[in-house]
Formats: C-alpha cells, sequence, structure tokens
C-alpha cells in the first residue's frame, strides 16, 4: 500500500520489507538527530493494521497471546507474540485497547496470517477480528514531541515516542502538522540503538523469545497457559537459549554496511564457522555504524567479531 506521503519533497522510496513509505527525504543524519530531539514524525503507513472488538476480547487474547492482556487498561500499551507450539516466534504484536476495541500494528503483510489464526481459535467467544489496514495507517512519534493527538482513532504511549493509529484518508492532512517527515532508515538506527527486535529481522523460524530479549517486553512469565509456553517456562527455568541477540559496533572505516544474513564470525578466525548472522544494520548519528546480531550464546562476550568483513565489537542484550 503506497504512502501519500512519498509525495513529499524529497522522498526516496524504501525497498523490501518497508515498500510503501519513504526511507529517507533527503538527510538521514538530520532526520535522525530531528527524532531524538523529540521533533518530527514517521510515516509507518504500511504496516498491518487489526482490530479486535466484542466483550470477550481481551479474555480471548490473553489465551492466545504471551502478554498478560485480560485485565489491560485502557490505554496502556503493550507487545505480545504468537508462538507455535514448540515455541517458536510467528507473529509479533504492538497492542492497546480504548475500552471497546483493541488495537494492534504488526509486521507488514503478516495481519492475513495472524488474522487466519487468530479466526480459527473464535470458537464460541464473542469477539470480531479484522483487517483495518485499508482504513486505518500508523504514524510514529518520538519522545518528547508535543504534536496533538487530536483526530486519532487510538494512541500507543511508549518509553521511545506514541504510535497513532489515523484515519488512511487523512493521513496527509493530519501529518502536515507533525514538523519534519523523518524515513524509515532514521527510526531503524533508533530501533537498532534501543536494541529492539523486529520480527523477521531479528528472528527466523527458530527464534525463541529469550533469544532476542522478548521476555523483557512482549513475554509475561507467571500467566496462565498459551500455545508454546512449555517452551518458554522450560527455557527460563531450567536452560538458556541457545543463541542471543548482541548490539554491534562496527567498524567505520568501512564504506558498506552488512546487510541483513551476513555471516557474523570471530575475527581472530575469519576463516572459521558461522557464529550467528547480522540482524539489521544502520548508521546512527552519533555512533557510526551499528548493527544487531543474533550469535551462539557460548560465543565469548569479549571478542571482536566479524560482520563479513567488517569488524564489531559487542554490547550484551542477552546475557550469556
Amino acid at each position: 500500500m503506497k504512502s501519500p506521503l512519498l509525495a513529499l519533497p524529497g522522498a526516496v522510496p524504501a525497498e523490501g520489507a518497508d515498500e510503501g513509505v519513504a526511507a529517507h527525504y533527503g538527510d538521514i543524519f538530520r532526520e535522525q538527530r530531528s527524532l531524538a530531539q523529540g521533533a518530527g514524525f514517521v510515516d509507518l503507513s504500511h504496516r498491518g493494521v487489526l482490530t479486535v472488538t466484542g466483550d470477550d476480547r481481551l479474555s480471548w487474547l490473553h489465551l492466545l497471546l504471551t502478554q498478560h492482556v485480560s485485565a489491560l487498561p485502557s490505554g496502556q500499551a503493550t507487545e505480545a507474540l504468537v508462538l507455535s507450539p514448540n515455541g517458536h516466534v510467528e507473529h509479533a504484536l504492538y497492542l492497546v485497547d480504548d475500552g471497546t476495541t483493541t488495537w494492534a500494528h504488526v509486521e507488514p503483510g503478516t495481519q492475513q496470517a495472524l488474522i487466519g489464526y487468530l479466526e480459527s481459535m473464535k470458537f464460541f467467544y464473542r469477539v470480531e477480528v479484522a483487517d483495518a489496514t485499508a482504513d486505518f495507517a500508523v504514524v510514529h512519534l518520538p519522545a518528547g514531541s508535543t504534536v496533538s493527538a487530536e483526530g486519532t482513532a487510538a494512541v500507543r504511549e511508549l518509553p521511545y515516542g506514541r504510535d497513532l493509529f489515523l484515519p488512511r484518508a487523512e493521513l496527509a492532512a493530519l501529518t502536515s502538522g507533525y514538523g519534519p517527515a523523518a524515513g524509515v532508515w532514521a527510526y531503524e538506527a533508533l530501533r537498532i540503538e534501543g536494541h529492539r527486535p523486529r520480527l523477521g529481522f531479528e528472528t527466523d523460524h527458530r527464534t525463541i523469545p529469550h533469544e532476542v530479549d522478548w521476555l523483557t517486553t512482549a513475554v509475561h512469565l507467571q500467566k496462565g497457559c498459551y500455545r508454546g509456553q512449555e517452551t518458554v517456562a522450560r527455557v527460563h527455568n531450567l536452560g538458556r537459549p541457545p543463541r542471543r541477540l548482541v548490539f554491534l559496533h562496527l567498524d567505520g572505516t568501512e564504506e558498506v554496511l552488512p546487510p541483513h544474513g551476513t555471516e557474523v564470525r570471530l575475527a581472530s578466525d575469519p576463516q572459521g564457522r558461522s557464529l550467528g548472522f547480522v540482524t539489521s544494520s544502520a548508521r546512527h548519528h552519533e555512533l557510526g555504524p551499528v548493527a544487531l546480531a543474533v550469535v551462539k550464546r557460548n560465543v565469548p562476550v569479549d571478542a571482536v567479531l566479524l560482520a563479513g568483513s567488517v569488524p564489531g565489537t559487542q554490547d550484551v542484550i542477552v546475557p550469556q
């Protein structure tokens, strides 16, 4: 779904998973600095939007998701996952309930598969699930922004900003007073700095929540049963995840960023076995080139790594 904000001056379309919105508007570092200072906004209108209504919506979602949402207060944002029976991450939802409707945004193009699963689990519960992507669009405001949320359908208040659900037909008009637009490249650089995992980037078909630090934000360890809970509980109580997410400070002398999927090895053994892969990378306005990577749990935390041909030092996100 192509955003009307691609008509703004300087807009350069994003590719791949973020196709449909702007990668940047001509100056990625200015856009990052603007967001870091609490100004501007990010067009995330390519993301999927779904709604759940009905008297049983929260108690029903509580049975299906990794998060405790049965008594979710109106207006409180949360994150949740849908796991496979073996505990692997299948979907990530970014939720808020307004008292009558639960709103969620998800990765672009994943909403139909998620809705298919939710529909299969309705049984006798009084709930209705709808794909609202055609009618509503997501826009992100950074922390510190003083922009009014007037005209929005729902708002997710977060430590790093606000996610607004806007009527898609009014997207251009409503955002015209939000300040300078920033592209998803700027948003991604700040996401990487904040160590926030993204489905399909920091995850693959084997990912369990522990590996990418989703136990911190998207999993409630004391709630009742849900699909995949046995794996979550077993690894948390009895073992450690086989892999861990790390933040990499990359060598700034290299001109090319290692793309998603780039193999990671020890710098001391560049021809050795692969220890993991780069999940996301960006040029940060203060930190320089940075990346997230998933590596084997037993990789020494003080080891210098090679992301392809680019050396990098680690910051620990998930402990060994």
